[in-house]
């Protein structure tokens, strides 16, 4: 009996320390376990942080490039130490580009994407023709396919008949007039002289009505017509001139000419800018040009299509500006993209050597003097004409487009670019 009970007694303390030895050999394979899960977790949660910061780096890379004017091609990759990020930049549409970066970090993949988008400045040109102080003259069948806001008289030029507009004219400012036009639409003025409108005359009491009729009604009115400013301000200009000086700046005078297409812009040009002979300028940014610029003998100035996309562009002259025959300015051939060609050129009465003189019909531009004459000549075509004083020779027209109510002006990749979307899209 005792030899039983020993044998029992051992039995039991071995079964107990067997059983100890499972309990804890599990809480230890359980608590490796959990640390093993948690390590692998915390790792997984490190490596995809990694590739999260993989593919910032990527996208920071590419913002970089594109406002520093650095190389770049699309897609491309950048190695960032042990992870990668492969990036694609897509073209300028509407004003932006869209970036993506991919990070990969041992086989961990994140994604962000970003809206570069560039500043611009949304300018509306509400009248085929808005002119300031200085009036309008209407050569013999000049046409304005569009309103009118002026604050001077529209009148006749010299000799001329009758200048025609398709829509409605305001002159703003007592003791200004219309005189001398057949007007499609509706016509507000102090005054009216030999004049034909179609809709409804509405004058400024203490105004004379002469040898005018209306096709609606006749209405006086107490209170004068407001004046307009002109759309683009000062700072506006200020602005566009320290974009293009940051480009550059050439001193004296500058010419392409020859059979050459010539990538040109942000700059400044301290002299005079002549584009001749078949050349073509590329512009790639706002260019300033202190002197007169001269277009001639076959050349062309257009936008530079991956620059501006569906944006518009600047060229500015403290001088004049002169189009001459057979030469050609074009947007970036994108839907909504002007080229203005803008003169801070004082003179204004001299029809001989205006501000801006134009003997071409144009593709797309816009032309604009804050204090000058803008002429166009014999027989020619443009989109819009802005300025202080107008004249439209003998049959010469303005064929306003609407979307010119909302044009959006760039400097081009010299511009300022801000991110205006920052997301993790995988």
């Amino acid at each position: 009996m005792p030899i039983i009970k020993n044998y029992q007694d051992g039995f039991a303390a071995f079964y107990i320390t067997v059983l100890i030895l499972t309990v804890i050999f599990a809480m230890a394979v359980s608590i490796y376990i959990l640390i093993y899960g948690e390590q692998k977790i915390s790792g997984n949660i490190i490596k995809s942080s990694q590739a999260y910061y993989t593919a910032e780096a990527g996208i920071e890379d590419a913002l970089l490039r594109l406002a520093k004017g650095m190389a770049w091609s699309s897609p491309y990759t950048l190695n960032n130490g042990n992870g990668s990020a492969q990036i694609e930049i897509l073209d300028i549409s509407g004003g932006s580009r869209t970036i993506t970066s991919r990070g990969d970090f041992s086989n961990r993949i994140r994604k962000i994407q970003t809206v570069y988008k560039i500043s611009t400045q949304e300018i509306a040109f509400f009248y085929g023709a808005q002119i300031g102080e200085g009036g309008l003259l209407m050569g013999n069948n000049s046409r304005v396919q569009g309103n009118i806001y002026s604050n001077g008289s529209v009148l006749p030029a010299k000799g001329g008949d009758k200048g025609i507009i398709d829509d409605s004219v305001t002159v703003a400012i007592n003791n200004n007039l219309i005189e001398g036009l057949q007007i499609g639409k509706d016509a507000q003025a102090y005054s009216c002289k030999n004049s034909t409108i179609e809709g409804t005359l509405t004058y400024v009491s203490g105004g004379i009505i002469q040898n005018c009729t209306a096709g609606e009604t006749i209405i006086e009115q107490p209170d004068e017509i407001s004046p307009q400013d002109l759309p683009i301000t000062q700072g506006q200009i200020d602005s566009w001139k320290q974009g293009a000086e940051g480009g550059g700046v050439i001193f004296g005078d500058y010419t392409i000419s020859g059979k050459i297409t010539q990538n040109f812009g942000p700059r400044k040009i301290t002299g005079n800018l002549l584009v001749d002979n078949n050349a073509t300028l590329n512009m790639t940014g706002t260019i300033w040009v202190v002197g007169n610029l001269t277009i001639k003998n076959g050349a062309t100035i257009k936008l530079d299509s991956n620059s501006y996309g569906s944006m518009s562009g600047v060229l500015l002259a403290d001088g004049k500006i002169k189009v001459k025959p057979n030469t050609y300015l074009q947007g970036s051939g994108q839907e909504g993209s002007y080229l203005l060609l803008l003169s801070t050129n004082p003179e204004v009465l001299d029809t001989a050597n205006p501000a801006i003189d134009v003997d071409n019909n144009t593709d797309a531009a816009i032309f604009y003097t804050t204090q000058g004459l803008i002429v166009l000549r014999n027989n020619i075509q443009v989109w819009e004409v802005t300025g202080y004083k107008v004249f439209l020779d003998n049959n010469a027209e303005i064929l306003y487009e609407s979307g010119l109510e909302s044009a959006s002006f760039s400097s081009g990749p010299g511009g300022s670019w801000e991110v205006a979307s920052w997301q993790e899209i995988e």
